[in-house]
C-alpha cells in the first residue's frame, strides 16, 4: 500500500470508529500489508543510490521502426541492394512471417532515405527527422539494441515488462512502487495513445502483474475529462458526494478487516484519488494558458488530439509530479502491405512524430526539467536489412539490431553508443539488450535493478529477471 495512503486510511478508520477488536485487527491488517507491499529497500530513503532523474517521459512508437530509414545509414547495404543476403547471416535466426524471409529468399533493400549529420559530433540523421537533427546535441543514440521476441504483441510486452508473458508487472509499475509518486492529485504512472489504433497487447504493457492494482498505469485521453465519468453528476453537491464517498470508504475498510484483500485498499485509494481529479483533470488537459510559441514549438493544435499534444501534455505530467508518462503512438510496422509501406507510410508516420519529439526536448530542457527527466524514444524491435515483398516491398521484424534514443539527465547527450555491422544485421559493439536497457533505465532513477524486486509465489521477481548490466558508454 502507498505509504501516504497507509496512514490517512489508518487514521480516518480510527477517527470514526471505537477501538474494539475490530480496529485492532484492523490496525494490524494495515501494518501488514504496509510491510506486505514496501519496496525491497530502505523506506527512510527510498533509493538505492543518489538518483540523476526524477521522471520517465517514454515515447514507444508501436510496430517497429526502421532504424536503417532513420538512425543507421548503410551505404554499404545501398550498394548490394538487390543481392541475396549471405547465408551466415540467417544461420540460426527466426523471423516473423518465416515463408517471405526463407522460402521466398528475400534480398537486401538498400534505403532511399537521404541522411545528413547534425549536432557538434556529427550524428547520422534521416530526412524523415529533420526536428529530431536540430536537437541531436541533446541526444544519445543507441544503435546496437537487441531483443528476443520478434512478433508485435509478446515483443512489447518484453519491452515494457522484461517478460514475454503475461502477468509481469511494467516498468511504470515498478518505478512507482520502489520510489513513488510526487503527484498527489494525479496517478503516479499515466499511458497516453495516438494513431490509428492503440498497440498490440493493449494494457497489459502498462499493467502492473502481481504488483497491487495501484501501481498500474491509467490510460488517459488527450482531449476533454482525462477519464470518462470523472465529473460529479448534476444535481449532486460536493457535501453529498463527500458523504457518499465516506461511506462507501468505511464499507471497503470493513470488508478489508474481514478479507485482509490489498485490493480493498486499491479500491479506497481509487475513489480519493478520482475525487481529487475531479479538480485536478480538468486543469491537466486545459491548455488555455499555453503561449501560442509553445504550441508551435510541438507543432500541436490545443483542441486536437494527436502525438504532439500528447508531447505537451507529457511535460504538464511531469511538471504536477506524476512519475512515468508513457506515450504509444501506432503505426510503424513496415512490411509492405497496404498502410505499411516503407516508402509513403514510413514518411507519414514519422511526420507524425518528429517535430513533437524534438519540442519536448526543447520545451523541458528551458523550464530547467530536463535534466531531472529522462525521454526515451524507441519501438519494440528494428527491421531487416533484407526486403520483404507484399504489395510493395517492406521489411521484416528485426531483434538483432535497432536504435532507440535517450535524452535527458545521466545520459551522454550528443553522442553514439553501439554500432552494427555494414548490413545493419548485428550489433557489434556494445550490443545493449533489452534487460541491459531496463537496468539502466532504473540506474539512472537511483535504482540498483539487482536490488529491486518482489517475493511472488515463492520466488523474488525483478523487472530484469536474472539478466542486465549497465550499458556503461550512454551514462555521464
Amino acid at each position: 500500500m502507498n505509504p501516504l495512503l497507509y496512514h490517512s486510511t489508518r487514521r480516518h478508520f480510527f477517527n470514526r470508529c471505537s477501538i474494539g477488536l475490530g480496529g485492532v485487527a484492523l490496525a494490524s491488517l494495515l501494518d501488514e500489508q504496509m510491510l506486505q507491499a514496501a519496496p525491497a529497500q530502505d523506506q527512510a530513503t527510498r533509493y538505492h543510490h543518489a538518483p540523476k532523474v526524477k521522471n520517465i517521459i517514454y515515447l514507444f512508437m508501436a510496430g517497429g521502426p526502421s532504424q536503417l530509414e532513420l538512425f543507421d545509414p548503410k551505404p554499404r547495404l545501398n550498394e548490394l541492394n538487390g543481392k541475396p543476403i549471405p547465408d551466415s547471416f540467417l544461420e540460426g535466426k527466426r523471423f516473423a512471417f518465416m515463408d517471405s524471409s526463407f522460402k521466398n529468399r528475400s534480398t537486401l533493400l538498400g534505403s532511399k532515405r537521404s541522411f545528413r549529420q547534425y549536432g557538434p559530433s556529427g550524428m547520422w540523421v534521416s530526412d524523415l527527422m529533420p526536428h529530431i537533427g536540430s536537437v541531436a546535441g541533446e541526444i544519445a543514440f543507441l544503435r546496437s539494441c537487441a531483443t528476443d521476441v520478434f512478433n508485435h504483441a509478446p515483443a512489447k510486452l518484453f519491452m515494457n515488462t522484461g517478460s514475454g508473458q503475461f502477468g509481469r508487472p511494467s516498468m511504470g509499475s515498478w518505478v512507482n512502487y520502489a520510489i513513488g509518486s510526487e503527484a498527489r492529485d494525479l496517478p503516479g504512472f499515466v499511458v497516453l495513445q495516438s494513431g490509428p489504433r492503440g498497440p498490440r497487447g493493449g494494457a497489459v504493457n502498462w499493467g502492473s502483474g502481481f504488483l497491487p492494482t495501484s501501481y498500474q498505469g491509467v490510460p488517459f485521453r488527450s482531449a476533454g475529462s482525462p477519464i470518462l465519468n470523472l465529473e460529479t453528476p448534476e444535481g449532486i453537491s460536493e457535501e453529498r458526494q463527500r458523504r457518499a464517498l465516506d461511506a462507501v470508504r468505511d464499507l471497503n475498510l470493513a470488508r478489508l478487516a474481514e478479507t485482509g484483500d490489498p485490493e480493498l485498499a486499491t479500491r479506497i485509494d481509487s475513489y480519493e484519488l478520482a475525487a481529487r481529479m475531479q479538480t485536478s483533470g480538468p486543469e491537466l488537459v486545459d491548455f488555455s494558458g499555453e503561449s501560442e510559441a509553445t504550441l508551435k514549438l510541438y507543432g500541436c493544435d490545443k483542441e486536437k488530439p494527436g502525438f504532439a499534444r500528447n508531447c505537451l501534455l507529457a511535460r504538464r505530467l511531469v511538471e504536477r509530479g506524476v512519475r512515468f508518462v508513457q506515450l504509444y503512438h501506432a503505426d510503424w510496422d513496415s512490411h509492405g502491405g497496404q498502410g505499411q509501406t516503407i516508402d509513403d507510410d514510413l514518411a507519414k508516420v514519422a511526420h507524425e512524430v518528429d517535430q513533437g519529439c524534438a519540442g519536448l526536448i526543447l520545451d523541458l530542457k528551458s523550464r530547467g526539467l530536463l535534466e531531472n527527466t529522462l525521454v526515451i524514444w524507441g519501438g519494440e524491435f528494428g527491421r531487416t536489412p533484407m526486403g520483404e515483398i507484399r504489395e510493395k516491398t517492406g521489411r521484416n521484424h528485426h531483434i538483432e539490431a535497432f536504435t532507440m534514443w535517450f535524452a535527458g539527465g545521466g545520459v551522454k547527450a550528443g553522442s553514439v553508443i553501439g554500432s552494427t555491422d555494414e548490413l545493419g544485421f548485428n550489433a557489434v559493439e556494445h550490443r545493449a539488450h533489452v534487460h541491459d536497457i531496463h537496468a539502466t533505465i532504473l540506474h539512472l532513477l537511483g535504482l540498483d535493478h539487482l536490488r529491486l524486486t518482489f517475493r511472488f509465489q515463492g520466488r523474488d521477481f525483478r523487472l530484469t529477471d536474472v539478466h542486465g548490466d549497465l550499458i556503461q558508454p550512454l551514462l555521464t
